[in-house]
């Protein structure tokens, strides 16, 4: 058995630098050897720096997308002005990655943070996306904005043959501030500690075996044990995702992951029993619907929206699987000041989702 330290309930992981260290008695020193030099090059991999103009057009047709499952709202869907940021969480269907098809793993995943195979196959663990303490803005048409990426930290766990790698992507957004080829800068001076990043994004991936395909009367259902809030939320909303919804965020996103548009792919490979529902997708429902909520009880609804309290920082977790064609609910309490607990229950109840959201006054809505 691989003995290691298992996740915890914290969403935050370290943001520090893991030698990987083998037991000898899972691995022959080949096969360590191997493994280990694999994974030493994941986390020193150099990603490439994605580019975008950051035109408003993505976010309005995410917006388009959402507003029929959530509650009415003056923000919902937006008006993204010359002047205006983007809202909080829409940076989600910028910055794609210029993967070609060929480059794809089996599952339609890119390739840019596996750890290779036989670790094709990729789900969403959670993250934090963070505006707190930078410029708390994303400019609109404002010219090329960057997004830096690197591996911070990785960890494995689970028994020989059943191990999962879990992988956290540093991300980091801002408007350039070096001139020409990002190529030709060097690593160290692509991530320095200015602080003056439009937003700050940590992404939580979980990397396992492929799967061996079986006929669908064969196939295994996966298995969650249901976990009930312990509170009583003071707003939800029901809503019931669709094929056609994931398809839209699929192609926002640039994503073609089979899980969220294959249903024989998600039955007889995976073993669930419809399309799964992508995580940022659940997070983006979450935020969107807490963003209507405050703008909702704001004294300036329909007016400027200068002092409406908008989000600042999210940290989430996908705790269970949820699935197009059946019912979710989306839910929010308010806690101390400036913060509110998010989750989503799924058909039976359980949270399959959870989250932490902060935030803040501003001048500008998130």
């Amino acid at each position: 058995m691989l003995r290691c330290i298992s996740i915890s309930n914290n969403i935050w992981w370290p943001l520090r630098r893991l030698k990987p260290v083998w037991p000898k008695d899972l691995l022959t020193s080949r096969q360590a050897s191997s493994f280990s030099e694999r994974l030493s090059e994941l986390i020193s991999r150099r990603l490439p720096v994605l580019e975008d103009p950051c035109t408003p057009l993505p976010s309005i047709l995410l917006s388009k997308t959402l507003v029929d499952f959530l509650p009415k709202s003056p923000i919902i869907p937006i008006n993204i002005k010359e002047e205006d940021v983007l809202p909080f969480a829409h940076h989600l269907v910028y910055f794609p990655p210029a993967i070609p098809l060929s480059s794809l793993l089996p599952d339609g995943t890119d390739p840019l943070h596996s750890p290779g195979p036989p670790f094709n196959r990729r789900m969403w663990a959670g993250g934090t996306i963070n505006f707190k303490g930078h410029r708390n803005k994303i400019p609109v048409n404002a010219g090329i904005v960057h997004c830096l990426e690197r591996i911070g930290d990785m960890k494995v766990t689970g028994r020989e043959g059943e191990e999962k790698i879990y992988v956290q992507i540093e991300r980091y957004i801002r408007q350039p501030s070096f001139p020409g080829s990002s190529d030709l800068v060097p690593q160290e001076n692509l991530f320095p500690a200015t602080g003056n990043e439009d937003a700050v994004e940590l992404r939580n991936l979980v990397f396992m075996r492929d799967k061996i395909p079986k006929a669908p009367a064969a196939a295994s259902q996966v298995l969650t044990k249901t976990v009930k809030s312990p509170h009583v939320p003071d707003i939800l909303h029901t809503l019931i995702p669709t094929p056609a919804l994931l398809f839209r965020f699929s192609a926002l996103t640039f994503n073609a992951h089979s899980i969220h548009l294959d249903k024989q792919y998600c039955r007889e490979l995976e073993g669930h029993r419809n399309l799964l529902v992508h995580g940022p997708l659940s997070l983006m429902l979450m935020t969107e619907f807490l963003r209507g909520h405050l703008a909702n009880i704001s004294p300036n609804k329909g007016a400027n929206r200068e002092n409406v309290e908008s989000i600042t920082e999210v940290q989430y977790k996908n705790i269970a699987p949820l699935y197009a064609e059946e019912e979710m609910t989306l839910c929010a309490r308010n806690g101390k000041r400036g913060e509110w607990e998010l989750w989503i229950e799924g058909r039976d109840g359980g949270i399959a989702v959870r989250a932490l959201a902060k935030t803040s006054a501003s001048l500008k809505s998130s």
